[in-house]
């Protein structure tokens, strides 16, 4: 037989090295995806190829067993099994049915209100990036007992960079620490740097980290494959149209009754526990029945393809598995948001694309859908199974699913899956009838008391600072979370303050000019009322000065306050509680000073999924990362409040959250630091940028004006950038990189910064840089091709020991 990789790996030389097995497990096919070229596809894993579902489940059951046979018993018993969307959320559950005692969690990309995010992570070739964690139980992943949590399994389809699993581990073992992690894949094709970034994690954290696979084995890509695999996808697309074309169905397809068990969840979205795992089995063969009897019995079913539904894989899978046990002639696959070229040739994995329109509604927008080989297939029937979310006008429209699939089998029938919807869990105790009004000046900060309001605890009185290097190594290791605690606050040299007050004097006009654009977006297209709510505490000098340009420009008084989130931690939910009781949620308006790759506008959409009304779009007053829509500037310059800390911020501390400090009824805390009082020019910014006002109002106009007819959609071209910039630069860990001349400068104020890339000519806007750069012994790399003004590279990996890009040791903060 011809292996499927042939045409791939004849035309741009890539090859599979490794074990006998591999190429039975996987062939080849080409992306539609800027980021990388190839697409693995597995025969087995019933997401592309139609497959026995006994072979599909055999697959993960042999991984499960092999897992309870490294684990043992007794840790076997007090493991959780995550699995990764879409791709392995079957491969995932039929792990921990060879596990047989373990709960089962997959991550998803469909929010749901009623359930708060317990964390998240990135899949950076993914075509669609961001995962959630959404269990329905809180303390799912503490499961243990007395002897402190149990082992992590971690199951995806092949583990190749190892990205998404560093990603996933460093996020969950910053929340939840743990002993022993064992990663379970069909293959495991990862380079030997990526093997050694593996094990430096392990020795880090302290933790066991084992790795399961069916084969191992690697890629070889030459070096321009990405550029030759895009040029051979638009060579093809000029060849060839999708094979078929969209039509109403001749017959409407037949709804099939499952009979599925009441309060049985659908899957491991929120939770699949051995109980539900238990019901799941004894219901199985009455369901299988009534798919027999709605078909028409076996002769008349004829060939079968039971499709499952994006991340609905599991249960599709395990019906389509009871219908092969019953004696039907059935194969299993699913659709998916992976956009693959399609080749007619036997040499190539994926023969036929089916394209239509997603139908569940999701979170992310509308976009095309996919369903391959399933065209030509050679299927008597095809039975769709959706979960109720995806049950949808756009299911059953012409161009539809359900049209596609009627012209690629004599007879369709849909089942429908009830979406399982949890009911949130609360604790015991009682929430408080009110909670505390928000803190103002000059009792807690020294702005105006009309200026903001905290919804803050103010933990002054506590001693919450460490040293940067102590910070960062306790972070870097997973020991700590950067909320725990709070770095020194960086007292200015003469030299950094007179250039500080050398960029006011320079910016106070640009600045005054986006502030003016941006508050104009907002009262013209968010809300005529908006409650500014800025992020602290970045965003609050551009909350106050937004206020401010309200008040002299329309002579209106916005409310503001200041709320905390924590990345990978969330929003203070206390805080959303008192301005939902306060205010209507439709018009709060969330700020923030700037945006770098993105990461808390996508930490603030998962936030606010559990809390319905808000609005997650954030307003910033530059936006070079193209993260957002409403904005007064994509330039990346220097905005003078990123230079200080506290003293431009007034005078109040980073947030803090840590569990001895901030119950479950209070708001996340900060300091106010009054000791500082003598250094602070908090008052004196606004008022700089306030007195040009009236210089910029012309222009304000005009790029209103323009702003209004203009596509300001978000591109995320900073998340690509920084993607790019953690993989060149070896440290494969997005969360080090921080574009943008304000996160350069955090870097440079409370991190241990590795390196500074600076674009070539910058000029003024990174005199602060060089000189912060030069006080710690930082070296400055010149570039041509940033997308940013500078970017700040934390150092990856760090320890006290730890030496800088130019190999001399680190400075101290």
């Amino acid at each position: 037989m011809v292996w499927t990789g042939t045409w791939v790996s004849d035309r741009l030389g890539i090859e599979l090295a490794g074990d006998d097995e591999l190429r039975g497990l996987l062939g080849l096919a080409l992306r539609r995806n800027p980021k990388r070229a190839h697409l693995l596809v597995s025969g087995v894993l019933g997401k592309h190829v139609p497959q026995l579902p006994s072979v599909v489940h055999g697959h993960g059951v042999t991984l499960g067993r092999r897992v309870r046979a490294l684990l043992g018993p007794e840790e076997a018993a007090r493991a959780v099994v995550l699995g990764y969307a879409e791709t392995a959320t079957a491969l995932g559950h039929a792990v921990a049915d060879g596990l047989e005692t373990a709960p089962y969690l997959h991550s998803t990309r469909r929010p749901v209100a009623s359930v708060p995010s317990a964390g998240g992570f990135e899949e950076s070739h993914s075509h669609a990036t961001s995962h959630l964690l959404l269990p329905e139980d809180p303390a799912f992943f503490d499961r243990g007992g007395e002897a402190g949590r149990g082992p992590l399994v971690l199951v995806d389809d092949e583990f190749s960079t190892g990205n998404t699993v560093l990603n996933t581990l460093r996020d969950l073992h910053a929340r939840h620490p743990r002993d022993h992690y064992v990663i379970v894949a069909l293959v495991d094709m990862r380079a030997a740097g990526d093997a050694g970034r593996l094990a430096a994690f392990a020795e880090e954290t302290g933790a066991r980290v084992d790795v399961v696979a069916h084969a191992r084995g690697t890629v070889r890509l030459p070096e321009d494959v990405l550029a030759r695999g895009l040029r051979l996808v638009e060579e093809q697309d000029g060849r060839n149209a999708d094979p078929l074309v969209p039509c109403a169905p001749a017959v409407a397809p037949v709804r099939l009754e499952l009979g599925w068990p009441a309060g049985l969840p659908d899957g491991g979205r929120h939770g699949f526990t051995p109980d539900h795992r238990a019901r799941l089995r004894e219901a199985l063969p009455a369901m299988a029945a009534r798919i027999v009897d709605g078909l028409g019995g076996p002769e008349q079913a004829g060939r079968v393809l039971v499709l499952g539904f994006e991340e609905l894989m599991y249960a599709p899978l395990v019906l389509a598995r009871a219908l092969e046990e019953a004696g039907l002639d059935v194969r299993f696959s699913t659709t998916t948001r992976s956009p693959v070229l399609a080749v007619d040739d036997p040499g190539y994995a994926i023969r036929t694309r089916l394209a239509f329109p997603a139908h569940d509604d999701p979170a992310d927008g509308p976009g095309e859908r996919y369903a391959y080989n399933v065209a030509g297939g050679g299927f008597d029937t095809v039975l769709a199974v959706v979960d109720s979310a995806a049950d949808t006008p756009a299911l059953h429209a012409p161009g539809g699913l359900l049209a596609q699939l009627a012209t690629a089998a004599p007879r369709v029938a849909l089942a429908v899956v009830p979406a399982h919807t949890p009911v949130p869990r609360t604790p015991d105790r009682q929430e408080p009838p009110v909670l505390p009004a928000p803190l103002r000046g000059p009792d807690f900060s020294s702005y105006e008391p009309d200026d903001v309001g905290w919804l803050l605890q103010d933990l002054s009185a506590v001693r919450l600072e460490a040293p940067v290097e102590e910070r960062e190594e306790a972070v870097q290791r997973g020991g700590a979370h950067y909320a725990e605690s709070l770095p020194v606050e960086y007292q200015p040299t003469e030299e950094y303050q007179e250039l500080y007050r050398d960029a006011l004097a320079g910016s106070a006009a640009r600045i005054a000019r986006a502030v003016g654009t941006v508050t104009e977006l907002v009262l013209a297209e968010r809300s005529p009322r908006p409650v500014l709510v800025s992020l602290a505490r970045a965003g609050t000098p551009v909350g106050v000065l937004m206020r401010r340009w309200a008040r002299h420009r329309h002579g209106t008084e916005l409310p503001h306050y200041a709320v905390s989130i924590v990345r990978g931690r969330g929003i203070d939910a206390n805080a959303l509680r008192w301005l939902a009781a306060h205010h209507d949620p439709a018009d709060v308006v969330f700020v923030d000073g700037w945006t770098g790759k993105g990461a808390i506008t996508r930490e603030l959409a998962d936030a606010l999924a559990g809390f319905p009304g808000f609005d997650p779009e954030i307003a910033v007053l530059a936006d070079p990362g193209s993260c957002v829509r409403t904005y007064g500037t994509r330039e990346d310059f220097l905005i003078p409040s990123a230079c200080l800390n506290s003293t431009v911020s007034g005078l109040i501390s980073r947030t803090v959250l840590r569990d001895d400090l901030v119950g479950p009824h209070d708001y996340h805390g900060a300091k106010f630091y009054r000791e500082l009082s003598g250094s602070d020019v908090s008052r004196d910014f606004v008022a700089a940028v306030e007195d040009r006002f009236d210089e910029v109002a012309d222009a304000v106009d005009q790029q209103v004006k323009e702003a209004a007819s203009a596509d300001r959609a978000p591109t995320w071209e900073g998340w690509a950038a920084v993607e790019r910039i953690s993989e060149e630069q070896g440290i494969h860990d997005v969360n080090l990189v921080k574009p943008g001349v304000g996160e350069t400068t955090r870097v440079l104020l409370r991190r241990v910064p590795w390196k500074i890339l600076a674009r070539r000519g910058a000029g003024a806007d990174l005199a602060h840089i060089r000189l912060l750069a030069e006080q710690r012994g930082v070296p400055v790399e010149e570039r041509d091709d940033l997308p940013y003004t500078c970017v700040g590279l934390i150092h990856p990996r760090y320890t006290r020991g730890a030496t800088g890009a130019d190999g001399k040791a680190v400075g101290s903060a």
